[in-house]
This record gives C-alpha cells, structure tokens and sequence, in this order.
C-alpha cells in the first residue's frame, strides 16, 4: 500500500473550497490523518485492543465514517472473538473504494463489508461495537444527540461506543495555547503556515467542534452508564462509552 504525500494546501488558492472526502483527499488520507492528528496511530491501535475486551461473541461491530479502513483493520488484526462482523460505513464513494481495496489486501478470520451509506438514514442492526473516530464532527450539531441516541439504542447491553473528536474549549486561554500547539505539531511534520491556513478555511464551513464536556454531556444524556476519556492530547480527545451491565464485559 503506496502512501502519497498531502500536498493539496501547498500552493495558494483564489478561493479555498469547503473540504469534502473526494478522490483527490482519499488519495492522501492515510498522509494528511497521521500529519494532522496527534496520536492518531495510538487511537487506532487501541481501538483494537478495546474490541478484543468489548466484543461479544456471534454480533456485528460498526466502524462509522470508516474513510480507508485503518479502524476496521485494526479490529480485524486484534480481536479474537468468535463469530464478529465489522459493518465499515462512509457516505464518500471515493473513500469506500480504496477502503474496499485495502481490506481485500488483509485476510483474516474476521469479515469486513464495507457499505456507502449516510449513518443518518442508515438502520442499524443490534452490535456489541459501534466506533466513531472523527465522524461526529462532520453532522450537523443540531442533529448529534439523535445520531447518538440511535447508535445506544442499537447497542447491546454492555456493548461499547467509541468517539474519537476534535474538540473546542470554553476557557479562550487554554484553547488558543492548544491550537498553537497543534499548529506547532503540523509545522513539525512539515505542513507550512500556507497550508494550515487554507486546510482550516476549508474545514471552516463542515466541521462545527464541541467541548469535551458537551461530548459526555450528551452521551450520559443518551442513556451511556461509564463514559471516560481514554486520550487527550492538544485539542484531540476520544473517549469509551458502555451501556449498562460494563462488569460483564471489563
């Protein structure tokens, strides 16, 4: 699996156009997410240690806004469960046809149907797993709460959310320094100040962040018994989420 570079914000744009996952981002995804987000391998390797502990035996694990796939591989490579099915889901054409390409580059014991779908609309089957890694961000605020409510309805009991999310912070102090500081991280990656600028002017319009603290609001607000953060790292959190009966399953 070939890894070009992302270099779509290098040069100056007349008009910088609101980002979309199309073929010219798929292209570079598996560059741009490991450049762009701090510990993005950590979240992604952990997510397949937590499936081994949550997954239930004979039951379907979503993998929602799977872009490539790197989220339903992990799971695929760690999780020893008999009986599980990864469902990977993603509204980009694009994303789900590489997607598609690199899981029938894996084998294993583990079945990945990859589907083009809008997870609004999508009707969702009892699972044990359902993983948002940086999905949420991208509906509506407006129409979160009943994104979530769905998915803890579709859970089993015991069975597990993750929620992966840039986030925003209400003290302007302490969320300009940890701007800066994913800035700085960027930087240190080798995107240019050019390039940071047009990337946040694209995702300006289609990406409307949350607080960490409206995150578990509205998780607990669903009916979730145990939610905590697990990785925090500048403006990035993801947390675990458990309905009911967690001792079963810890």
């Amino acid at each position: 699996m070939t890894k070009q570079r992302d270099s779509i914000y290098a040069t100056p744009l007349t008009q910088v156009s609101d980002f979309a996952f199309d073929a010219q981002v798929a292209s570079v995804f598996p560059d741009m997410i490991n450049r762009s987000v701090p510990g993005y391998a950590t979240i992604v390797n952990t997510i397949g240690r937590l499936a081994n502990r949550y997954a239930q035996e004979n039951t379907r694990i979503y993998d929602l806004g799977c872009s490539l796939g790197a989220v339903s591989l992990s799971i695929k490579q760690q999780c020893t469960v008999p009986g599980v099915h990864i469902t990977a889901i993603d509204n980009s054409n694009a994303m789900v046809e590489r997607c598609q390409s690199h899981v029938n580059a894996y084998r294993g014991a583990i079945p990945i149907d990859v589907q083009v779908a809008d997870i609004l609309d999508y009707r969702f089957e009892p699972c044990s797993i359902i993983v948002l890694n940086f999905t949420l961000q991208f509906i509506e605020q407006e129409q979160r709460t009943s994104v979530i409510q769905k998915l803890y309805n579709a859970l089993l009991p015991g069975g597990l959310l993750v929620l992966s999310e840039k986030v925003t912070h209400e003290d302007p102090v302490a969320d300009a320094l940890l701007i800066d500081l994913h800035h700085e991280f960027k930087r240190e990656n080798g995107y240019s100040d050019l390039e940071i600028s047009q990337k946040r002017a694209a995702l300006e319009n289609v990406m409307r962040i949350d607080t960490p603290e409206r995150h578990e609001a509205r998780l607990r607000e669903t009916g979730f018994t145990t939610v905590q953060a697990w990785f925090r790292c500048f403006n990035f959190t993801s947390w675990i989420a458990i309905k009911g009966n967690a001792n079963e399953h810890a």
